[in-house]
């Protein structure tokens, strides 16, 4: 069994280089924290707030998110593998580069959050709202879009997985010429040069 930290004062604290596994975050405040090249592996957080603070190269593996506040952070070539999020919020997330593949946002409110060039392969999105949200570069082979809420959602750049069209809102989401082709084929339509 790992270390418990409970009700720390982490706020505009700076941690680089630290490596922390099997740790269990409990009501730690890390508001305007700055993590650089930091690890965590296989980590719990539980209630645990990262409102406006930013991450780079830090790397959080199989670790596990519960009723955590991300307000406004920026996560910058980050790795999430495996990791899980439950109740969560993600208001003004900005995440830049990095892997998020095989990470579980299921039912997740990530409206109007930013993922650029983004490693998402099978990331599970089923039943999240993502209205307005930016997926744009990324990689979403394999994603889990069941009853995914992508109305509004910028979508250019990215490779999408064979979505069915049918089980996903689409509505209003913006997308480059060779995925409107994709979707279009989804719906079994026969499309063909003039």
């Amino acid at each position: 069994m790992g270390e418990t930290i409970r009700g720390a004062d982490w706020d505009g604290r700076d941690i680089v280089g630290e490596k922390f596994e099997r740790v269990t975050f409990v009501d730690v405040d890390l508001t305007e924290a700055s993590l650089r090249g930091a690890s965590f592996d296989e980590c719990s957080f539980r209630d645990t707030k990262f409102n406006a603070s930013t991450h780079a190269d830090t790397a959080f593996a199989n670790c596990s998110f519960s009723t955590c506040d991300f307000f406004d952070a920026t996560f910058t070539s980050c790795k999430l593998v495996g990791s899980q999020f439950q109740r969560c919020t993600f208001k003004l997330l900005d995440v830049r580069g990095g892997d998020w593949s095989f990470v579980t946002l299921r039912g997740a409110d990530l409206r109007g959050v930013s993922f650029v060039d983004v490693r998402m392969r099978e990331i599970d999105l089923t039943d999240a709202n993502c209205e307005g949200a930016k997926l744009r570069g990324g990689d979403l082979g394999g994603a889990w879009l069941h009853q995914t809420d992508l109305s509004g959602c910028d979508l250019r750049g990215s490779g999408l997985p064979e979505i069915d069209p049918l089980a996903t809102k689409l509505a209003g989401a913006i997308v480059d010429v060779r995925q409107a082709v994709a979707i279009a084929q989804g719906l079994g339509l026969d499309v063909r040069p003039e």
